[in-house]
């Protein structure tokens, strides 16, 4: 794999998939977010639970410095799972919401030594 396009359509195709199956409820919305200029995507979950607003981030996905950051996850099964199934390379994902000094430690990290 490899090319930034190619990380691209992997993602939309990861969104997609998320917001089909998203459990079906009348009053939440579940949405694709694709900034393409700027190279962010998320999953939301918006509409409302008397008496309160939903508004959530389930996952966010950008490129930054050549590789696919992922800045939140909510997802049950992991979405770092789906993109390495899709054939993302652990050396091309960042877990961007790891502290600098732990992602060195993360599983993530150990795969993508030699």
């Amino acid at each position: 794999m490899g090319s930034e396009d190619t990380y691209r359509d992997v993602i939309r195709q990861l969104l997609a998939s998320h917001v089909k199956e998203a459990p079906p409820e009348p009053s939440i919305e579940t949405l694709a977010i694709c900034d393409e200029t700027g190279g962010h995507y998320m999953l939301v979950e918006l509409g409302w639970q008397p008496p309160k607003r939903i508004y959530n981030v389930v996952f966010h996905l950008r490129f930054r410095d050549g590789k696919i950051w992922v800045e939140q996850d909510w997802t049950e099964r992991g979405v770092v799972r789906d993109l390495l199934e899709a054939g993302v390379p652990p050396e091309q994902i960042e877990l961007g919401f790891q502290p600098p000094e732990m992602r060195p430690y993360t599983e993530l990290a150990l795969m993508s030594q030699p």
